[in-house]
């Protein structure tokens, strides 16, 4: 049984991105686990498990513009089906 349903991964492009500030702010204000917020003042990859992954795409779209963005289902991944 998976706690957290859906892999998200999505990329932030900005200026005066800070990946530290982002990593604590999604920390503290969304559920979920896995959470690597990577890149440079312009570019953040970001990948978290949630539960609610339109919260941390709206948050993320306040910071910059975002891309490549993936949602995957990992409870039908688990159970064999496409995510």
């Amino acid at each position: 049984m998976l706690d957290y349903k859906f892999d998200t991964q999505l990329l932030i492009e900005g200026t005066g991105l800070d990946e530290d500030e982002i990593d604590s702010y999604i920390s503290s204000h969304f559920e979920g686990d896995c959470l690597l917020a990577v890149g440079d003042e312009d570019l953040i990859k970001i990948h978290f498990h949630t539960n609610e992954p339109w919260k941390v795409l709206e948050y993320c779209a306040s910071l910059g513009d975002i891309h490549d963005i993936v949602v995957e289902n990992m409870a039908r991944q688990a159970d064999g089906l496409s995510g």
